[in-house]
């Protein structure tokens, strides 16, 4: 498959779905007009890649803000990671600033929404 990138903005995060080495991230603020119109294609590729791929990945969430729309995406997103972690490894690393508590606090409660293994890691 290939890599799926799509360049941050203001706005919107930077994603990197790489299928060839297993690492994705999404990285930056999360604010877009159409929350729904720009997760979407993430699913798609992420629903593609999880019926043509057996290979372990490691999904890291570096976000430094996002809104309520944006939330709800990133829980169906959490939600697609969880049912893939039926079939192949998945590893999720959530990331906050060390001073930031909300992110902190988000990534706990994403960790308790879903079955799957969220690491809350910390940097300055």
């Amino acid at each position: 498959m290939e890599k799926f990138i799509i360049d941050h903005t203001e706005d919107t995060p930077k994603v990197v779905l790489d299928a060839e080495s297993g690492l994705f991230s999404i990285e930056g603020r999360s604010l877009p007009e159409n929350a729904v119109a720009f997760y979407q294609p993430i699913f798609n590729w992420l629903t593609s890649y999880e019926e043509n791929s057996k290979n372990p990945i490691a999904f890291h969430f570096k976000l430094e803000y996002f809104n309520t729309a944006s939330s709800k995406q990133i829980t169906k997103l959490l939600l697609i990671l969880q049912q893939m972690a039926q079939k192949i490894t998945v590893s999720i690393k959530w990331y906050y600033y060390k001073e930031d508590a909300d992110i902190k606090a988000s990534g706990s409660r994403f960790a308790k929404l879903i079955k799957a293994d969220i690491d809350l890691i910390p940097y300055e």
